[in-house]
């Protein structure tokens, strides 16, 4: 392992790509600080109630006239009994740490749909790199034969450098194909802190997404994302506090105080100043002081909690507006979504098509080539038309995954925006709906030619219709 750790890659399947992503993501870590002041910041709020206690101590001497009791050491404790406000204080706190927690969600679930969306793009290109590697090889056979038949005179000269534009472009696809599976590998690796030279997919790890189905449920009856519901939570916040700074004024608030001191005249001048504190021979006065009471404080006139109070106020309502804003931008989006995921998937289907009509002409070319080689009477073909033939199969098998990667990515974001991505992911059973994009047991288009590991097998020998040359 240690002699060969350098040239080693793990296969990572999309579940593990996806915990590590949680673990290893800063934006995480972020919302979780939040969620974490948040908490305590309304236990903050809440334990106003629970009496406060210190202690205090000194030691000293002191002459002349004495400034205050001299107190060795003393306890105390005091807290809040009652208020109008403090009980919408708390209720704000709570808001708050629940719109914490909906942004933590968020954030885990936009680190799931980039880590997913990530991977899927990365195992696709990796099967379009299969695909596109046989046209290349498809396109240096087509340079050669149409070369040959040149010198033969069959092929006119102009259809060498029409055969060499192919070769350009199918390596010009193939370099930036090779540009977009190391920039997915390098951002999955950034995801995940795994190095990216390391990282492989596995094909088999990615759950199966059902066909698209036209939305069934009004627009209204959509449920709001993690996003919307933090903002919801912050507008019910900010409305709690605003209740509580109105509630302030001529109300009366209530505070318990209690305290316990020892006094040492000692070291002091203090019972020369105050001859009668030490009582009388007969009864001397104690060290030990106690207290304990309640305190009413009823505010009558406050301009600068007043002003606050409707700062406050005009926060709710701003809260409240941008609730509802973000909310019918959300449902006009998740609309335009869904209409999108049909038009792609028609687009899917569309491709499938084509795929499949030209992989049927490539095999009637080669019954025809056979045909030709065993001298059996029929239509015949020549090796250029074979080539142009799997050329063009291939070339549809790549629009095809490319159709397939679009639809699949829109579907993730379906998912994100349902609150199902999560449990897609995990390979749990989601419940249906008319909406749903998830049916297990249901997989998108497959791609005819290409195994899930992106290798090409060879077509079989099947005899169809004659097909026209591309």
């Amino acid at each position: 392992m240690l002699v060969f750790g350098g040239t080693l890659r793990a296969q990572l399947s999309l579940q593990s790509a996806v915990d590590l992503a949680l673990k290893n993501s800063p934006r995480v870590r972020v919302a979780q600080a939040d969620v974490a002041k948040a908490r305590a910041a309304w236990q903050e709020a809440r334990d106003a109630y629970i009496p406060a206690v210190s202690t205090t101590a000194g030691y000293g001497q002191s002459t002349g006239a004495p400034l205050n009791v001299p107190i060795i050491f003393s306890i105390s404790a005091q807290s809040l009994v009652f208020s109008f406000q403090q009980r919408d204080y708390v209720r704000a706190a709570d808001e708050a740490r629940e719109s914490a927690q909906h942004s933590l969600n968020r954030e885990q679930i936009q680190v799931t749909q980039d880590t997913t969306n990530t991977y899927v793009a990365l195992d696709n290109a990796q099967a379009r790199k299969a695909v596109i590697t046989r046209e290349l090889d498809l396109a240096e056979r087509l340079v050669t034969v149409t070369s040959e038949r040149i010198d033969a005179g069959v092929d006119a000269r102009v259809e060498l450098p029409k055969s060499r534009r192919t070769a350009v472009q199918i390596r010009l696809a193939a370099l930036q194909l090779d540009d977009e599976i190391a920039f997915n590998a390098r951002h999955l690796a950034n995801l995940t802190g795994l190095p990216a030279s390391a990282i492989r997919t596995d094909t088999h790890s990615i759950p199966e997404l059902a066909p698209i189905r036209a939305q069934g449920e009004a627009n209204e009856s959509i449920a709001d994302d993690e996003g919307i519901s933090a903002l919801a939570a912050t507008a019910r916040s900010k409305q709690h506090q605003a209740f509580g700074d109105r509630r302030y004024l001529l109300r009366p608030q209530v505070t318990l105080g209690a305290n316990y001191s020892r006094v040492a005249t000692t070291l002091s001048s203090y019972s020369d100043y105050y001859p009668r504190y030490q009582g009388t021979p007969g009864h001397p006065n104690s060290e030990n002081a106690l207290s304990f009471g309640l305190q009413f404080t009823i505010p009558l006139l406050d301009m600068a909690h007043r002003a606050r109070a409707r700062q406050s106020e005009a926060d709710a309502e701003h809260a409240s507006a941008d609730v509802a804003l973000q909310r019918g931008i959300f449902r006009e989006g998740r609309a335009k979504l869904q209409n999108s995921a049909l038009e792609l998937q028609l687009r899917a289907d569309l491709a499938r098509d084509e795929q499949e009509i030209a992989q049927d002409q490539f095999q009637t070319l080669q019954v025809q080539l056979q045909a030709a080689s065993g001298s059996v009477a029929g239509p015949q073909a020549n090796p250029k038309d074979a080539i142009n033939a799997e050329l063009q199969e291939r070339q549809r098998s790549y629009d095809l995954l490319q159709a397939k990667l679009q639809l699949q990515q829109v579907q993730v974001n379906l998912l994100q925006q349902d609150g199902g991505l999560s449990r897609w992911v995990q390979g749990t059973p989601l419940p249906a709906s008319p909406g749903s994009v998830l049916a297990p047991g249901t997989s998108t288009p497959a791609v005819p030619g290409v195994s899930p590991q992106g290798t090409t097998p060879t077509p079989s020998n099947v005899a169809v219709p004659p097909s026209t040359q591309p």
